[in-house]
């Protein structure tokens, strides 16, 4: 089984965030339950939990909450039909990803082999869990209106997470690794 490993916002950006997330849901009817926001910062193929636990958390250590700057939208052609928030790749998230992917991949862990081609994003709706396979002409539009609204923040990210993936938020949290205040 795949895990993920997710960095998660502070309550102010995941509000401001989801607002734009359920106005694309509620207008095409996606989702039932909508999937929590997040920014993927590696996928790790059949890891060993006890280990992988313990190199995050000595990573994470050091790491302070931080800010992304979400530069308007970017989407996904099917099959994933993604329309998503673009995240800047720069700062302390990018080291973070990058550090994360060559710390884990030195222990023999299985994670992706070049993370310069992975375009950090904020998914808001797509395929995935999704209550219906929204139309073509609906992704498009949905797309198109995203990239209109040209949306340019700051968001805080407060924690990092450990996944499974699966779309019950109690039993998907595995791990839940909290940033020092500044």
């Amino acid at each position: 089984m795949k895990y993920y490993l997710v960095a998660l916002f502070d309550k102010n950006s995941y509000s401001y965030i989801e607002e734009i997330q359920r106005n694309i849901c509620k207008k095409y009817k996606i989702y039932k339950n909508m999937p929590v926001l997040h920014i993927t910062l590696e996928i790790i193929g059949d890891p060993d939990i006890e280990k992988l636990n313990k190199i995050i958390s000595d990573m994470i250590k050091p790491y302070k909450k931080f800010k992304v700057e979400i530069n308007g939208a970017i989407c996904f052609d099917p099959p994933y039909k993604s329309v998503n928030l673009k995240i800047e790749n720069k700062g302390y998230i990018i080291r973070l990803a990058r550090q994360l992917n060559d710390t884990l991949k030195l222990h023999g862990f299985d994670v992706r082999d070049n993370i310069d081609n992975w375009d950090l994003h904020v998914a808001l709706a797509n395929t995935n869990h999704a209550i219906r396979e929204w139309s073509s002409k609906e992704y498009v539009a949905a797309c198109q209106s995203t990239k209109k609204e040209d949306i340019h923040k700051m968001a805080k990210i407060d924690r990092i997470e450990l996944w499974k993936p699966i779309n019950n938020k109690k039993e998907m949290v595995v791990k839940s690794f909290l940033l020092k205040d500044f």
